[in-house]
């Protein structure tokens, strides 16, 4: 059997509905019509989708460039990482470095598969298939194991993700990546919150996600993101709509709403 053949094409999934939404080809017709499907039940708002996924892509981007700029990074581990579109994580870190290393880590076969073909010669940077919720397997990983060295600093990725990981306690899985970095390493970590939306729109979120294989989502709020970044400092401006970290342009404070997530950077001492 072929790392694709055990896809349900037949329901929508998170990861393949980000890359839609993103523009990329990675997707299906289900994927594409949930989230078309969830954007026009959302009356007010009803850009949402697309204003969610666009601002955490550019905020990791922007996440990532200060990183490799300012604080001399140059080892990443991508959790959930999708499908590898425009501003991905190694072609943002090999303009500041070309020598830096980029593990991406992704549960989804078709996000995988197709992350692999894109990437296939790209010397390091890797693309592993695995749970970001079990830290011991993907830590064990060859792609990660055997790229990564973890006796230097490490930025973790955790942009777009805690949302999705059901029961598991978010700021328990951080902990268990933190606690296999060295000081000066780097968590980047972006969560859904409610800024702008309605109960409405909440239940219409959870009602399409019901039907994926990620079927339970949270909303977070800033006491939650400092419990998921203990042990980290947060660089300024701290938690902050994403749109506001750090942007090179003024953004109101409806446009910072519009995409319902905080985002925060922050460095292991």
């Amino acid at each position: 059997m072929t790392e694709t053949e055990d896809v349900d094409v037949a329901a929508p999934n998170i990861a393949r509905m980000y890359d839609y939404l993103l523009g990329g080809s990675a997707n299906f017709a289900v994927d594409r019509a949930a989230a078309e499907e969830f954007n026009a039940q959302l009356p007010g708002n009803a850009d949402w989708a697309y204003a969610h996924a666009q601002a955490n892509r550019a905020f990791l981007g922007r996440a990532v460039r200060h990183l490799a700029t300012e604080h001399g990074i140059d080892q990443f581990l991508d959790l959930g990482s999708g499908v590898p579109t425009k501003g991905n994580v190694h072609e943002i870190a090999h303009q500041v470095d070309q020598r830096a290393r980029v593990a991406y880590v992704d549960h989804e076969a078709v996000a995988v598969a197709h992350a692999r073909r894109m990437l296939a010669g790209h010397e390091r940077v890797t693309v592993t298939r695995a749970d970001a919720r079990d830290p011991g397997a993907v830590l064990a990983a060859p792609g990660v194991a055997g790229l990564l060295d973890f006796r230097r600093p490490v930025a973790v990725l955790a942009v777009a993700i805690l949302e999705v990981i059901g029961d598991v306690d978010a700021g328990e899985l951080t902990a268990a990546y933190r606690n296999a970095c060295v000081p000066g390493s780097a968590l980047v970590v972006s969560h859904m919150t409610r800024l702008s939306i309605t109960e409405d729109q909440v239940a219409a979120f959870r009602e399409m996600m019901r039907h994926t294989p990620t079927p339970h989502t949270r909303f977070t709020t800033r006491a939650e993101m400092d419990r998921i970044g203990t042990g980290y400092t947060w660089l300024e401006p701290g938690v902050v709509p994403l749109a506001h970290w750090r942007n090179d342009g003024p953004v109101s404070e409806e446009q910072a709403a519009a995409a319902n997530s905080f985002g925060a950077v922050g460095v292991l001492r």
